[in-house]
């Protein structure tokens, strides 16, 4: 049995039982079995009946959802509430995103003589059984995007939620039986990672879906059978440019929320402010002030900001951090504590070395970096010069300079005025270099779990 317990305070939630190698394996010949049976397909209007109706249950249930969010997986309630919002949304999406994929194309005929007297067009089908392996930091949400766009295009998904908050994924699973979605097309598994594996790397797949350490993705996909597509989610160390025309009215709301949402537990939380030289000092100040401001604490009150960590030892891993960066002389402006076994102080660093772990790895926990730069040819060198990239920020009040840094930043989206981890889920989101592998987006991700079929009538 899983013991699933809250962050916050180590008390039990809920027993889970786990799946060994043998289910797994029973799951995966049922997905085949499903998949394999063409004449049970369900048809895209029984999809969307399904999938409206779960949309209508996931809604009764918000307030549920919501509570489970933060007690297992650490969220404020505040951001919690907005998690379900996004799901209800994301789940409509698909329905809508659907239309795109049933349609096709027609493909022309007659151009040569031997084409004479033919027609011909596309249609799209779904790749096969999808392997999802979710992360805990939006427990619901990211679920959302990996099952729901198998559901909606017709591939039987297998899903396996992170160790420490499985519940949302086993709620939402068993929300879609009572949607009317039939045996072996939605089966969700709680495992080791051994068996994990065994899942993602099998023969019979034809997707699969990871959201983690880029250690871990990687790994799997140089294991995966030949002809099995995937995506992969990893992290970043979000940048942040800023230039001398930014308000610092917007710029300091905005860094505080995209550096502490979540604890920083976000793959593009801000991460690495670059700032002119002259104004480093105040912005790192003003945004400390700002951190000093926000409630740490029991995610399931309204009033709290940041709430725990995921575990104990990544409380230990942030500190060591924080204090190796102090140690090779960086100045601390905010926090930099350790208040409980789950909870770290929001923590404003100011110009830690550029070799330390703050500045090289993604922190993963409510710390945000301020360098002083002496120009923007070196804000924008420090800022692409690791081997993560994913979403950064320019702030500015000039629009060509802003145009010009968006275009000069290695990264797959740049948001100006605004923090790194803003995210529309119909957005394409996507890590480049070592943060990730394939777009992720509800309908991008529909769009990569179906296959073109073309047929040709000789009249």
């Amino acid at each position: 049995m899983l013991d699933v317990i809250t962050p916050f305070d180590g008390r039990l939630i809920r027993q889970v039982p786990m799946q060994t190698s043998q289910d797994a394996e029973a799951m995966l010949n049922k997905a085949q079995a499903t998949f394999n049976n063409r004449q049970g397909w369900l048809p895209a209007h029984q999809r969307v009946v399904i999938l409206n109706r779960l949309a209508e249950l996931v809604a009764s249930n918000a307030e549920k959802l919501t509570l489970q969010i933060a007690e297992e997986g650490g969220k404020p309630l505040v951001d919690a509430k907005i998690e379900v919002t996004r799901a209800i949304d994301g789940i409509y999406l698909a329905v809508k995103e659907l239309s795109r994929i049933v349609r096709g194309e027609e493909i022309p005929m007659g151009l040569t003589a031997a084409t004479e007297g033919r027609r011909a067009f596309t249609r799209y089908e779904p790749v096969g059984v999808v392997v999802a392996l979710s992360a805990f930091n939006h427990p619901l949400n990211l679920i959302v995007h990996q099952v729901i766009p198998a559901v909606a295009v017709g591939c039987p998904v297998i899903v396996k939620p992170a160790a420490t908050t499985p519940l949302s994924c086993l709620t939402l699973c068993d929300l879609l039986t009572q949607s009317g979605l039939p045996d072996g097309w939605c089966q969700p598994i709680v495992c080791d990672n051994a068996v994990a594996e065994q899942l993602a790397t099998h023969h019979s797949i034809g997707f699969m879906t990871f959201i983690g350490s880029a250690r871990v993705g990687w790994m799997l996909r140089s294991k995966l059978a030949p002809g099995v597509r995937c995506a992969l989610e990893h992290g970043g160390a979000a940048p942040v440019i800023v230039d001398e025309s930014a308000d610092l009215e917007q710029l300091i709301p905005a860094l505080a929320k995209g550096g502490f949402y979540h604890a920083g537990q976000v793959c593009v939380s801000v991460q690495r402010v670059f700032v002119p030289a002259h104004m480093a000092s105040e912005v790192a100040t003003k945004l400390a002030d700002r951190a000093k401001q926000l409630m740490v604490g029991d995610p399931t009150r309204p009033e709290t900001d940041v709430g725990p960590l995921i575990l104990p030892r990544e409380v230990t891993r942030v500190h060591e951090w924080v204090t190796e960066a102090i140690s090779a002389g960086a100045d601390l402006l905010c926090g930099g504590q350790v208040l409980s076994d789950s909870l770290y102080a929001p923590t404003v660093l100011l110009n830690p070395p550029d070799q330390v772990k703050v500045s090289t790895q993604e922190i993963f926990g409510p710390v945000v970096c301020v360098y002083a730069c002496n120009d923007l040819d070196e804000a924008i060198e420090r800022a692409n010069g690791l081997e993560v990239a994913f979403q950064a920020a320019v702030f500015s009040n000039e629009l060509k300079s802003s145009l010009e840094l968006a275009d000069r930043l290695d990264a797959s989206a740049v948001m100006i005025n605004d923090h790194t981890a803003f995210r529309a889920d119909w957005m394409p989101f996507a890590g480049r270099k070592h943060s990730g592998y394939g777009i992720g987006g509800i309908g991008y991700t529909m769009h990569d779990m179906v296959q073109s079929k073309m047929v040709v009538i000789n009249d």
